[in-house]
């Protein structure tokens, strides 16, 4: 063959490849009927190869090709043709990138798949981000979204799913937060799953809503403040307070005060009324409102010391017979304690944040949480145990209240005994339980939660707390956390799994502190001011909450302290003069005699 009809062969083979390519867009009836005219095409090559020039034959080919376009120019145009092309091609091109497809096994089954985020979004609705490794490989193209309650562990076989999108590495899922009604998804869980012999098997780990302050109507952070002194008030004596130029002021809400079985304030939430008493609330609304209007922050504990006979709900069934504490472990086992709790810290939270009845910045939840005996009861059993117990209850008032205040604070309070071995005697050190409550929490979705410290000295009585203690030391593993080695407290807040979502030291407050003028009122004035100079130049305590305001009768009589500034009949102590100026110019005046009692300038 010569080169003028190879060069002419090979245009039109060019043109034909061109054709074929085009032609293989137009769909499924003319690729049909493109597939006949080749067969013909072969069937006339095959039977008349011996007759037929090969010109004959790409001359009959082409004559074919152009008879096939004009037909299918009556069905589509050029454009048409073009844009079913190149979606192929991207089609194509997605498949190609397409993440590669894995088999599941017993190893990778459990947390293929990571929850990178459970976020309101919106105000009103939940997005619930996924990644993974690759797409596993199930029954279907799905993965399937389910919705756990704050005392479940998994799905079980009646579970439903609640949602389901296209399996791909990098997806999520969008849901209804339906806050406040009775389907709320507030305090709920979620896990992903897919299908596996017509069975659906978890593939990540559970994982809360993070960010409930996304759907909150306030954001009261408190005010701004010259200095963290702080104290537990007089109510009868709250006129001093200005005076003294208190800055903060911690304030027990006890339940069996608030809580009444019908009438009152009604309030309905999770699709249950709920009764406040009313004369009850009007005294907070009047106390918090009357401390705020002397610049002072309020720090409000939720206590636990509900009737069970009257409020059963509340209280964990583990908590419900057998203690002589004064507080119980909340409940978070179950659906009716779960909506209890939420109803009560959005109902206080809600009522505190600026609508009119005074504000409260910070929350503390439960008194000294691992003294299980003394004041948060629960039946003994390991550590474990009893601080998953109170971690779903925390988390349950965290995300009220944040869900209506989204500036609030909310702490886990506890006491000094940081290693100090107490388990045989039924409670537990604080380093454990803050260990696990951090971890868990983290583990089911990270949240910013603060911690309300009481650094007594150990013994309580022990007024002057700089002196050697076989209880006290300088390292992580010092038995107990007094004002002497505080920084043991703070150093360990900067862990890196401590800090907070966005790696920052948690806020941290001490909530309650003090010192016994039992032992001589000098001593008592030396050690507040030596502590509140450490605490200051500690540079991570947000406040200190003196106690307290007037001596305790009770407390003098059970157990020999006489913290307050003042004794039961009014008569101040030489600790007055020393809380109300040490924050003033007048400070070095006021602590320099406590100098020679501490054994060193401060």
């Amino acid at each position: 063959m010569d080169n003028s009809k190879r060069k002419k062969r090979t245009g039109k083979k060019a043109r034909h490849n061109q054709r074929v390519v085009i032609l293989s867009g137009i769909g499924a009836a003319s690729a049909l009927i493109l597939v006949i005219v080749l067969a013909a095409w072969l069937f006339i090559g095959n039977r008349k190869a011996a007759e037929v020039s090969e010109e004959e034959q790409e001359a009959l080919f082409e004559a074919s090709l152009e008879e096939e376009e004009e037909k299918n120019a009556e069905y589509i145009n050029v454009s048409t043709i073009d844009a079913i092309v190149g979606a192929g091609k991207e089609v194509s091109k997605a498949l190609s990138q397409r993440p590669e497809t894995v088999e599941m096994t017993p190893e990778n089954t459990a947390e293929f798949a990571l929850i990178e985020s459970c976020s309101i979004v919106d105000s009103s609705k939940v997005e619930i981000a996924v990644k993974s490794d690759g797409i596993p490989k199930s029954d279907d193209k799905y993965y399937y979204l389910f919705q756990e309650a704050t005392y479940e562990d998994s799905i079980t076989e009646e579970s439903v799913p609640i949602a389901k999108v296209y399996k791909s590495d990098d997806t999520s899922f969008t849901i209804d937060l339906n806050k406040g009604t009775a389907d709320t998804r507030l305090f709920s869980k979620f896990q992903v799953a897919v299908k596996q012999n017509d069975q659906f098997v978890t593939i990540s780990h559970a994982k809360y809503i993070t960010n409930p302050g996304g759907c909150a109507g306030y954001s009261y952070g408190g005010m701004q403040h010259k200095s963290i002194k702080g104290l537990l008030p007089d109510p009868l004596r709250i006129g001093e307070l200005q005076d003294l130029g208190c800055e903060y002021a911690t304030y027990n809400i006890p339940l069996s005060h608030i809580l009444v079985t019908s009438g009152g304030i009604p309030y309905t939430y999770g699709g249950v009324t709920y009764h406040f008493n009313s004369q009850i609330m009007n005294d907070y609304d009047t106390l918090f409102k009357r401390l705020n209007n002397m610049g002072i922050d309020v720090a409000a504990i939720i206590l636990n010391n509900a009737s069970t006979s009257a409020f059963p709900e509340i209280t964990h069934p583990s908590a419900r017979s057998g203690s002589t504490a004064p507080y119980y472990m909340f409940n978070a086992t179950n659906e009716s304690g779960v909506k209890a709790l939420a109803a009560i810290g959005s109902f206080l939270a809600n009522r505190y944040s600026g609508s009119g009845h005074g504000n409260v910045s910070m929350w503390i939840i439960a008194n000294e949480v691992n003294a299980r005996k003394e004041y948060n009861y629960m039946t003994h059993t390991d550590v474990n145990t009893y601080t998953t117990a109170f971690t779903r209850a925390f988390r349950v008032f965290y995300n009220a209240i944040k869900s209506q205040n989204s500036a609030a604070q909310v702490y886990i309070p506890l006491d000094q005994r940081w290693t100090y071995n107490t388990e045989k005697t039924g409670d537990y050190d604080a380093k454990d339980v803050l260990d696990i409550f951090a971890s868990s929490l983290s583990e089911y979705g990270n949240i910013d939660w603060g911690l309300a410290a009481h650094p007594y000295s150990f013994p309580n009585g022990n007024t002057a707390f700089w002196n050697s203690s076989k209880y006290v030391n300088h390292t992580e593993s010092t038995p107990c956390i007094t004002m002497d080695n505080i920084e043991v407290l703070t150093n360990y807040m900067k862990k890196e799994s401590m800090l907070d979502t966005s790696g920052n030291v948690r806020s941290i407050i001490l909530s309650e502190i003090g010192y016994s003028s039992t032992s001589g009122q000098a001593l008592q004035a030396a050690a507040f001011a030596y502590a509140y100079v450490k605490m200051e130049q500690n540079g991570y305590i947000d406040a200190l909450m003196l106690s307290r305001q007037t001596d305790a009768g009770d407390e003098i009589a059970a157990l020999g302290l006489a913290l307050g500034l003042q004794t039961t009949g009014g008569s101040k102590k030489q600790i007055w003069n020393v809380f109300k100026y040490i924050d003033t110019d007048k400070r070095k005046e006021v602590i320099s005699f406590a100098y020679d009692i501490v054994g060193k300038t401060f």
